[in-house]
């Protein structure tokens, strides 16, 4: 059973929380996230916004300099981003810093922590999450990239891919496989986890262009004698996995809500759109072929919202979300999808168009789909944690 990381007091609003980050959203309106899709770029200044204002830290320790509350909040503040109509590039600029820390909170030591996170909490650093590789996918415990020790550094080699923000990341949070994995008595061990600075001499970092989510990098990092001081490795040499593993359900549960977002966001559209059409003397919005995909949307969307919330809440409570977290993922970004695409079909062929912005939403909601994990292997996960069925791979 994990261990909490924070609890959020009883009587925290939601709807505050809510109410503030949309008040802070508005200031990044469609022309802003429109432009950064069209010319890429990383939103500086709504990270910075975000960082201000004190919601980088919002699962942080509050004697670090965060808000100490729980992934309620934390899933209510990435969905209100998304909502806005940032979609996935807006949650996306702060995703990492919600979540990626984690194990440095709860396996880091204090001097670590303190080091470490004052920084990501402030916005005066960012980092990328470096974990995927090019030859394994989601077989994690196969990575290649080797990180050897030498006195008191270690000497990465290797290769990462989709990586995030590493175009302007400062720091790295690294997985790497510092004991070979046939001297190991289980795959999963030998692993070992790095929180160090991307260096760029030694770190070539190459863009992925991609079919949405411009405004938040893509990149694929070859990593040739990268020297990682000791100190930057969090907890004990090859228990990196069991460290990320405490990262995982987290992120499910925060991508899970920004799928609702978005969703809502392109619901939001769509609906304007509807009420404003008038075709044949009536707006459209009073056709059911119009009226009941839309209805449907809604319902989707709560339902995998509610799955979100009990996600988020059995983890602010230490209990096994495992089940609900994979769920709330595979639910939310099957009715993100779905809202985005009765957006586009809603406008016709204003909904191919740029300026009706419902086409992003369509582009971006696909990365849900696909990120962290895909549907097949929730599906696989449930079948087998859930309904005890054979382990089918």
């Amino acid at each position: 059973m994990q261990e909490p990381i924070s609890h959020a007091p009883a009587d925290t609003d939601l709807d505050e929380i809510r109410d503030a980050v949309q008040a802070l959203c508005s200031r990044f309106d469609d022309a802003y996230w429109l432009r950064k899709d069209q010319e890429g770029g990383f939103p500086t200044e709504f990270h910075q916004a975000i960082a201000e204002a004190g919601w980088l830290g919002v699962c942080m320790p509050t004697e670090l300099g965060g808000a100490g509350l729980g992934m309620r909040e934390a899933a209510t503040l990435v969905q209100t981003i998304a909502a806005s109509g940032a979609g996935m590039s807006g949650a996306s600029a702060i995703h990492m810093n919600v979540f990626g820390l984690q194990p440095v909170v709860v396996f880091g030591n204090r001097e670590q922590q303190q080091r470490m996170l004052p920084p990501l909490i402030a916005g005066r650093e960012r980092a990328c999450f470096a974990v995927t590789e090019p030859s394994v996918g989601l077989d994690t415990t196969r990575l290649k990239t080797r990180a050897v020790r030498q006195g008191d550094h270690y000497v990465v080699h290797g290769q990462k891919v989709w990586i995030s923000t590493a175009q302007v990341a400062e720091k790295m949070l690294l997985l790497a496989r510092t004991k070979p994995i046939e001297e190991c008595a289980r795959p999963q061990h030998g692993l070992s986890l790095f929180y160090t600075t991307l260096d760029r001499s030694k770190v070539q970092v190459r863009e992925i262009d991609k079919m949405g989510r411009s405004a938040v990098d893509s990149n694929e990092l070859f990593i040739d004698g990268l020297q990682i001081p000791v100190e930057d490795r969090i907890g004990e040499e090859g228990r990196g996995f069991e460290y990320i593993l405490h990262g995982m359900n987290p992120e499910r549960i925060l991508i899970a809500a920004e799928a609702v977002g978005l969703g809502r966001a392109a619901l939001r559209k769509a609906v304007q759109y509807a009420n404003e059409r008038v075709v044949f003397d009536r707006p459209i919005g009073m056709n059911q072929a119009i009226q009941h995909p839309l209805a449907e949307r809604w319902m989707n969307l709560e339902a995998a919202n509610l799955m979100v919330q009990r996600a988020a809440q059995l983890y602010d409570l230490g209990r096994d979300c495992g089940a609900e977290a994979n769920s709330a993922k595979f639910l939310a970004a099957e009715a993100g999808y779905q809202a985005c695409l009765t957006a586009v079909m809603t406008h016709g062929g204003f909904g191919y168009a740029k300026e009706y912005h419902v086409e992003r939403y369509l582009r971006e909601s696909l990365i849900p789909r696909i990120a962290p994990i895909s549907p097949q292997m929730i599906l696989c996960f449930v079948a087998e944690k859930v309904l005890g069925l054979p382990k089918s791979y």
